[in-house]
């Protein structure tokens, strides 16, 4: 006799997520896995007041088993929940909350999922989304993260965790620079600097670059430093995957440095998120190649920025 297949509810909450690729790379994976799996995005664009406490609370009345959370509630999210991961309790930013005997449980799988991308590439080279000249050697004394908003936190404690000499971050805003150094600045110094708002001078001083700010997604067209500044053995990670290939991206490959695309942190998220939810082992080339699949059908530059996806 077949046994049935686990069942599970699962959503995102958002605003602006209609074209989310998420529900889509969920349920094929999950399918595979044999999981009779349902992922719906609950768009709260045209709420003009919203009650996230209360939104959680429907989800988990109607027998969801966990929602991902993406923006503008990564933060925000965590006054309405019972537990927190050590991930989320070390960045104070969530995208994925649990349900489950009465408690709220709140993970952050934006870190991981990244991580375990750029760990990757720079051993081998062999991350999917990557150029890798031949003959390349990634070094990895000083990185340098271009962006300290939201997704920032997720990637400089990744960075962090791989054992970098030396992470400086740089951001049009210098006040969001202070504000992530304040949080990790304690444990980490003086491992973690400020670009002092001259990117330019450090262009050509570090091993790699790490991209976190909408700039190259389709609304905000451009590059957010030139790639010409850095050196010749220097290896540019980017975050943006809609468009896959950035401008920023397509002058580095032009270039002849080493790359690795948005796509690593997109479906290295959706991995862990999976995990977490089943308890099962997703195969993550499986959902690289659909990812791949995905973001080359209809509607590629549309979407909600990747950055909160």
């Amino acid at each position: 006799m077949t046994r049935p297949a686990r069942r599970y509810r699962v959503a995102l909450l958002g605003n602006g997520i209609r074209a989310s690729l998420s529900p889509a790379l969920h349920m094929e994976e999950a399918r595979h896995l044999g999981l009779d799996y349902e992922y719906r995005t609950v768009d709260l664009i045209d709420r003009t007041a919203v009650d996230l406490g209360a939104e959680l609370g429907r989800l988990e009345d109607a027998g969801y088993a966990a929602t991902n959370v993406t923006h503008p509630y990564k933060q925000t999210v965590l006054d309405h929940v019972t537990d927190l991961s050590p991930t989320v309790r070390r960045l104070g930013s969530a995208n994925l909350v649990l349900f489950g005997a009465g408690r709220r449980t709140a993970h952050n799988t934006d870190c991981p999922g990244f991580r375990g991308a750029l760990a990757t590439f720079l051993a081998a080279g062999g991350a999917a989304g990557t150029v890798l000249p031949t003959g390349t050697v990634l070094r990895t004394g000083t990185v340098l993260q271009v962006g300290a908003g939201g997704a920032g936190l997720a990637t400089v404690a990744a960075l962090l965790d791989l054992g970098f000499r030396t992470v400086v971050v740089h951001d049009a805003v210098p006040a969001a620079v202070a504000t992530l150094l304040d949080r990790f600045a304690p444990v980490t110094s003086p491992r973690l600097l400020p670009s002092g708002g001259t990117l330019d001078t450090w262009l050509p001083r570090v091993d790699g670059v790490v991209h976190v700010t909408p700039v190259g997604m389709a609304e905000h067209p451009g590059v957010a430093f030139e790639v010409d500044r850095l050196d010749p053995a220097a290896w540019v990670a980017e975050v943006v995957y809609r468009p896959l290939e950035t401008e920023l991206l397509r002058r580095a490959r032009a270039r002849g440095l080493a790359t690795l695309d948005g796509g690593g942190m997109a479906v290295g998220q959706a991995v862990e998120s999976l995990r977490l939810i089943t308890g099962l082992e997703p195969d993550t080339a499986r959902m690289h190649a659909h990812f791949r699949r995905l973001v080359a059908g209809p509607d590629t530059l549309a979407g909600p920025d990747p950055l909160e996806a």
